[in-house]
């Protein structure tokens, strides 16, 4: 999924490490409330933003998250992104209901269905587009960016394409598309660890999450009122994502609602690194950004050409860069527990 802010924000996330020993108290969780984007046209598709934001760039290498639907392709028209590109970045595409069309500049064409993990690997450079297909009535899933580390920014194309099981612990069930969680693992490569799973609780159950303390996590509610054990939050409505820091080895999860929830779990060892996001892009430095902008505007190899793409514009312009330098935005990651 492309960016097609007018006037997107330029964020140069700076990852500052502290001690993943928490003391002892209650979960400090952090609730992140999601802005609401359109996703181009006059009848824009809205996407809910959770990530980034000013208080949170980061979980993990997680540097995005856009949340959409379930959306009535009949009075949005659904998602049409144009050839564009990206770089220093996976793409992550998991939907709940629809069916979108995949094309790259590597010659893949795929179709992203419910429960399917299409990955993406820009790395180096590449462009694609995506496209909700004419079966598709209602479009519901999320958009997910991964940024890569400096030493795989450089990464050739790729794309990867899983079918996770379901796996039951208890009431809960999950599938798990990346990393490991409740007993079930993706054999999917990261350039970093990571985990991503989309986890069901019927109304009113309940389930303990042993989870690795040197990630942290978040929980983005999809379905559902989401109450996290012990913690310090309120009840997370729907579109809201819970953030939790380093040094938590449990993590109880309640459904206070009176349908099924469903909770896309996100977590990952914090980026170490600074890097800079803007549009579509991730770099190192302001003068990265300013050199893939002018590569991309010139149709340059860096990128390639999509193929088979039958929309009108065939190369998504970039916005203009605003006349200033990016400036630096701390990611320190938090702490599990509060003293």
């Amino acid at each position: 999924m492309s960016n097609l802010e007018v006037r997107p924000a330029e964020v140069e996330c700076r990852t500052v490490a502290e001690d993943s020993a928490a003391p002892d108290g209650a979960l400090a969780v952090q609730v992140l409330t999601s802005r609401d984007v359109p996703l181009g046209g006059p009848r824009a598709m809205t996407v809910h933003r959770t990530l980034p934001q000013r208080d949170r760039s980061l979980i993990g290498a997680w540097c995005f998250v856009d949340h959409y639907g379930p959306d009535d392709v009949s009075v949005t028209g659904g998602m049409d992104v144009p050839p564009h590109p990206h770089t220093g970045l996976q793409t992550a595409s998991w939907l709940f209901t629809g069916e979108i069309e995949h094309r790259d500049t590597m010659g893949t064409h795929a179709l992203v269905r419910p429960g399917e993990l299409n990955l993406m690997t820009a790395g180096h450079g590449i462009a694609h587009t995506e496209v909700s297909t004419p079966d598709t009535t209602v479009l519901h899933g999320v958009q997910l960016w991964i940024a890569l580390p400096a030493d795989a920014v450089d990464a050739p194309r790729d794309f990867a394409h899983h079918v996770p099981p379901v796996v039951s612990a208890g009431e809960a069930s999950v599938r798990v598309f990346l990393g490991g969680l409740l007993g079930a693992t993706s054999p999917v490569h990261t350039f970093t660890p990571l985990l991503g799973a989309e986890l069901h609780l019927p109304a009113g159950a309940e389930v303990t999450l042993d989870v690795r303390p040197d990630f942290e996590h978040g929980f983005l509610v999809d379905t559902g009122r989401l109450e996290i054990a012990d913690s310090t939050a309120r009840i997370l409505e729907r579109t809201e994502l819970g953030y939790v820091g380093l040094g938590a080895q449990t993590i109880t999860l309640r459904n206070r609602g009176d349908e099924g929830a469903r909770i896309l779990v996100l977590g990952g060892a914090p980026l170490d690194e600074d890097i800079v996001m803007w549009w579509n892009f991730i770099g190192r430095t302001h003068e990265d950004i300013v050199a893939f902008r002018e590569q991309w505007m010139a149709h340059g190899e860096r990128f390639g050409q999509v193929h088979g793409y039958l929309g009108d514009t065939q190369h998504l312009p970039a916005p203009t860069l605003p006349g200033t330098r990016l400036r630096a935005r701390e990611n320190i990651p938090g702490h599990a527990r509060e003293s």
